[in-house]
């Protein structure tokens, strides 16, 4: 789908959808839990789908009406091997991984887009010494069967969070304690307290002391109700807009939500950006910025947007700390780079990141590159562009954010 989006002024307000992050987190803990439980979450996009149908191959029972998502938990493990289909989403493929065989459930993993290449070491390894047999990763399908073992498990904390999501909340089943030891810093950390946030509102305690996650066997119990949080991640396109070319109010927003990427408030303020925040709502309007150095060790998802909002921005920015973004939907690093220059900004990757000199974006044709934080950037960067941005690949907003365009449209003034 091609989509051409003029020069634009948005303004007006608009709801955050739903945390993915979150309600992946929810849906597993759900799934694993004494009770049913109603997850309100008006929203889904395929990432979301994917985790639901994961679980439902695994035993769940889940049932979306109304913006309420019913998850009645896995009351029998299958008997045989199950086929689990993770789409093209990181997430579900890293959180289940482990999950089957604490179960000890036989299952054949498999996916579209780049998901076969996205690295799985060191879960990989540190699955098969403790009791899982896996076939070889790279392809799919990629076949997990056996039974996981309590224990110490050592994973290098820098290549994704993803893999610590998906031991801590598999583990708790075990019938023994176990320990994870990170190996170096913990990247995108706030994600690994946001998995902790939503296993103690199921009764699960993860306890970390430093470079020590301590997990104890421990049954995960219903609350009953759980309302998904707004995501910080989305909302972030709107914020960047609104300080392009607009006011615009962004509201369902936890202000001390432990999503890493309410971290895009303090950023847009460094760079002088006219914000005013009010409960849940946060409004952005149009502001003159300024270049900055940004660390994206913990803000991955933030870098599409912001790389925008630096070629708008006077001088220079860099962004540092951004090396595992090669390994995203594409090449995050390159495809950024790649936009800004379709646009008609300058842009120069680094070996961890972008130099973005600012200065003015025009506009042009932009490749969206099958990835839906390029698809929803580059509609972001035509509010700060002179003639229109005509995207190609644009229906891979869905994959995250399915009303995406229908919002943007929303928000656009005339004139």
């Amino acid at each position: 789908m091609t989509v051409v989006v003029p020069p634009a002024r948005l303004a007006g307000s608009v709801r955050a959808i739903p945390s993915k992050s979150h309600m992946h987190r929810a849906l597993i803990c759900a799934s694993l839990a004494d009770r049913s439980t109603d997850l309100l979450c008006p929203e889904t996009n395929r990432d979301i789908q994917a985790t639901v149908g994961c679980l439902r191959a695994l035993g769940a029972e889940i049932v979306e009406r109304d913006g309420v998502c019913t998850v009645r938990p896995i009351a029998s493990r299958p008997a045989s091997r199950v086929l689990l289909d993770c789409g093209e989403s990181g997430s579900t493929l890293r959180f289940i991984l482990p999950l089957a065989p604490a179960l000890g459930v036989s299952a054949a993993f498999v996916g579209r887009g780049r998901l076969a290449e996205r690295p799985l070491s060191p879960l990989y390894e540190q699955l098969l010494a403790h009791g899982a047999a896996l076939s070889p990763a790279g392809s799919f399908p990629l076949t997990v069967d056996g039974q996981l073992v309590p224990g110490e498990y050592r994973m290098d904390g820098g290549v994704s969070s993803q893999f610590f999501t998906g031991l801590l909340l598999a583990l708790p089943l075990l019938n023994g304690a176990s320990n994870v030891v990170v190996e170096g810093t913990l990247a995108s950390a706030p994600y690994v307290a946001l998995t902790q946030a939503v296993q103690s509102a199921f009764g699960v305690v993860v306890r970390r002391d430093g470079s020590q996650i301590s997990v104890s066997p421990q049954s995960y119990r219903s609350p009953g109700t759980l309302a998904v949080e707004g995501d910080w991640s989305n909302a972030a396109f709107w914020l960047v807009a609104g300080a392009l070319n607009g006011d615009v109010t962004v509201t369902g927003l936890r202000p001390d939500s432990a999503q890493g990427d309410r971290a895009i408030l303090p950023l847009l303020l460094q760079m002088g950006a006219d914000i005013r925040a009010d409960g849940d709502a946060v409004t952005v309007s149009k502001s003159r910025l300024h270049g900055i150095e940004i660390d994206a060790t913990d803000i991955p998802d933030l870098v599409p947007v912001l790389a925008v909002a630096a070629a708008s921005a006077e001088g220079e920015t860099r962004i540092v700390g951004a090396s595992r973004l090669r390994l995203k939907e594409s090449d995050r690093i390159r495809s950024v780079c790649g936009l800004l220059h379709a646009l008609g900004a300058p842009c120069f990757e680094t070996p961890d990141g972008l130099r973005i000199p600012g200065g003015g974006l025009v506009g042009g044709d932009a490749d969206a590159c099958n990835d839906h934080r390029i698809a929803m950037s580059a509609a972001v960067a035509a509010c700060a562009c002179t003639s229109p941005v005509r995207i190609t690949g644009a229906e891979s907003a869905e994959k995250s954010y399915p009303a995406f365009f229908r919002d943007f449209e929303s928000l656009r003034q005339d004139g």
